[in-house]
């Protein structure tokens, strides 16, 4: 994801697949096999994310219980605006896109253009 550190998106990777409120230690726990990060280093990691808005959290105890404040869908379609809003031509590269986009992009794109204009 834009504007996250490696770590930061692996945490949220994390607290996304979980999809209910994680520790630290679950986080942790979750990584990827051979990732062993100082509990600290996590600790601040999800202190920053929250911070930053991508997350929530909620002291339960010592322990915060952190949440994707938004999901990764969510997440991603901001990431895609953020892209077409530091570009020259948004349009220009909207349509390139659609150019060069495969089948199963293509017919994801015409689904949610028809279900667009059922909701207008």
């Amino acid at each position: 994801m834009l504007g996250l550190g490696e770590l930061e998106a692996l945490a949220m990777d994390v607290v996304w697949r979980t999809g209910e409120p994680v520790r630290v230690r679950d986080v942790i726990d979750g990584l990827e096999p051979g990732r062993d990060p100082a509990y600290t280093t996590v600790m601040t990691v999800m202190d920053n994310l929250y911070r930053k808005g991508w997350l929530t959290r909620e002291r339960c105890g010592r322990a915060y219980f952190y949440a994707a404040a938004r999901s990764r869908t969510e997440a991603a379609t901001d990431a895609v605006r953020d892209l077409l809003a530091g570009a020259d031509d948004p349009a220009e590269v909207l349509l390139h896109f659609a150019r060069d986009a495969t089948d199963a992009e293509s017919k994801a794109l015409s689904r949610g253009l028809r279900q667009r204009r059922r909701a207008q």
